[in-house]
């Protein structure tokens, strides 16, 4: 009798603890939700066309205020909102879900300080202004989640500031570095279009009195853009002579976004590892073709003064130099990629590679005001809202461009590389991985702030899988290709650190690409502005890569027999795009 009281005794002392942390980690829980909300609020209230394009909607009246006194208060509240997470919010005490938002939202405070201390966008990026000039008020009037009546209402107030804007912008904008500048006068035609005739064609359903406004602060807000525009040219970009690299800033950067379990130092390594095996194994994949094409050399006796390096440049060069020619032209090369998109989504789904979504994702061409900061922009719905389409939008080939140039860039994504391209940037891209996030995740943060080396890495995973089972034919032109693209992730890598933490100049790089990666020059320099004006983004592809080949070797280790790659991929986005630190702990989590 006297042990069942004690038992009892023990029993009711086990519930209580247990009722007791619950009711620690709810009331911890409502704390760090009160300080998201008001993180969230004040991150709105500076970035209103943000917070509309996001779906929230208590500042659709308001557009950007970039004063100085107003970046230096928002930099004050975010030191302010970081203290209160850091002495307000005991983690120990927080839900295991809710830990996983709480570093979410520290890093993306952190990448915040970085922009106000580092970056600083409205001092060195005329970009930052062309994209709120025109989001500002296509955000409103392309969406549906108002009367147009209302959307109009609010536009009309936007437009009004938008010579306040620019005058604050002609103010702030001090040495950009001269590519920034150079891109953001490329995409202003884009803007002056969109508020000369598409705003007017957006407008035609709306009362009447709103449209006479509208059209009216047109006539106003067009001559200001307009004068914008010729001081970009005449007075911005001759006094464009900023550094874009990031040095210090960039290693902080990437580490708030990468959010990775890797060292960064073992990513290094595995890169280097990494750039000599797909060049041999490219190489291997090149010895038939290259016998029967007419070789330059014989290449079972190949002359003894050539490197081993050597001879692989020799080989697989001139087999690129055969096989590129097939390729779309010009006036063809968006619609040759739509057309390729539904072959692979027609082979992912006859193969049950994987689940495909319900929601479709149509392709359209990029308006210009988005062109040059990448080939392709996913649209997704206002994380926010339930409604909402996605859309891929893909550059065509600048039209500014040499004929030579043209060639080279056709000749680069000719029709034994598109496939695999568009796997990895279109279908399923970062599409498949955002929307099964947003279907399986009710946490506003985790849409709101996915990880984009998971989301840029889980397609090149699955690109092995559709190779495997047979995508191509088999056709080695096809598989050639495919490690031309895994070796370009690879040299991305390599490069954005060299180029934002290193000293390696426009030709080196270039070099590098062409030499090492069998790049084109036109390609290669492309790749070089890319990597200059979205700092961090090309090293996601790789580092996701590298995390999600870790994460299936122990999980097939924990499977053993029963493993099943469909079921891996599944597993893996079923979570979210969280960070991948933690998204080792949930994978491999048996199941009861």
């Amino acid at each position: 009798m006297k042990k069942v009281t004690i038992f009892i005794t023990l029993l009711f002392f086990a519930l209580g603890s247990t009722g007791l942390l619950f009711s620690q980690q709810n009331q911890m829980d409502t704390k760090f939700q009160e300080i998201v909300d008001e993180y969230l609020d004040e991150l709105w209230k500076f970035y209103p066309t943000s917070a509309t394009m996001a779906g929230f909607h208590d500042y659709d009246k308001k557009l950007e205020n970039l004063k100085s006194g107003k970046i230096e208060n928002r930099r004050e509240t975010l030191e302010e909102l970081n203290q209160k997470f850091v002495a307000e919010v005991d983690q120990t005490k927080l839900s295991p879900e809710v830990k996983i938002n709480h570093q979410i939202i520290v890093d993306a405070l952190e990448r915040e300080l970085i922009l106000h201390e580092n970056l600083l966008p409205w001092e060195y990026d005329p970009i930052f202004y062309n994209h709120i000039l025109v989001n500002s008020i296509k955000s409103l009037l392309t969406g549906d989640f108002a009367p147009m009546a209302t959307r109009a209402k609010n536009a009309r107030e936007r437009l009004e500031d938008i010579p306040r804007l620019i005058k604050q912008a002609r103010k702030n904008l001090k040495t950009p570095p001269k590519l920034f500048t150079e891109t953001a006068i490329k995409q202003f035609p884009g803007v002056l279009n969109f508020y000369k005739n598409e705003i007017p064609t957006l407008i035609e359903e709306a009362p009447s009195d709103l449209k006479s406004d509208i059209q009216s602060r047109l006539q106003n807000v067009i001559p200001e853009l307009e004068q914008f525009q010729t001081y970009l040219k005449e007075e911005l970009l001759p006094k464009s002579t900023g550094n874009f690299r990031l040095g210090e800033a960039h290693r902080r950067l990437v580490r708030r976004t990468f959010q990775n379990k890797i060292l960064l130092d073992q990513l290094i390594a595995r890169a280097k590892t990494d750039y000599k095996n797909l060049r041999r194994e490219m190489f291997l994949v090149c010895i038939p073709f290259y016998k029967i094409m007419n070789p330059k050399i014989d290449i079972e006796n190949p002359p003894s003064n050539l490197t081993e390096e050597q001879l692989k440049n020799t080989v697989i060069s001139h087999v690129f130099d055969k096989i590129e020619k097939d390729h779309p032209t010009q006036e063809k090369f968006v619609d040759e990629i739509k057309t390729f998109s539904d072959e692979v989504k027609t082979f992912m789904s006859e193969n049950q590679i994987f689940e495909l979504p319900e929601k479709e994702l149509s392709l359209e061409l990029m308006p210009l005001e988005y062109r040059r900061m990448g080939w392709t922009r996913l649209i997704t719905p206002p994380v926010y809202g339930e409604k909402g389409n996605y859309t891929c939008q893909i550059s065509p080939i600048p039209n500014d461009l040499k004929e030579d140039k043209v060639q080279s860039l056709l000749q680069e994504y000719n029709n034994y590389l598109l496939p695999s391209w568009i796997l990895r940037n279109v279908y399923p891209g970062k599409f498949i991985p955002l929307n099964v996030t947003r279907e399986n995740s009710s946490s506003l943060l985790r849409k709101l702030y996915p990880n984009k080396p998971l989301i840029k890495g889980w397609p090149l995973i699955i690109e092995d899988t559709l190779v495997n089972s047979g995508f191509g034919n088999y056709d080695l032109r096809v598989r050639l290709n495919q490690l031309k693209l895994r070796l370009r992730a690879v040299i991305d890598f390599i490069l954005e650190f060299n180029i934002h933490e290193g000293g390696m100049t426009k030709d080196q790089a270039i070099s590098y690409m062409t030499r090492g990666g069998f790049q084109s020059e036109a390609e290669a320099e492309r790749k070089w502005n890319q990597i200059v004006l979205n700092p961090g983004k090309a090293a996601f592809a790789y580092v996701g890569l590298q995390e999600l080949l870790d994460i299936e070797k122990e999980y097939k280790k924990m499977k053993g027999d029963d493993y099943n790659r469909k079921e891996f991929f599944r597993k893996v986005l079923e979570h979210g795009a969280i960070p991948i630190r933690h998204l080792y702990d949930k994978v491999l989590q048996e199941q009861p």
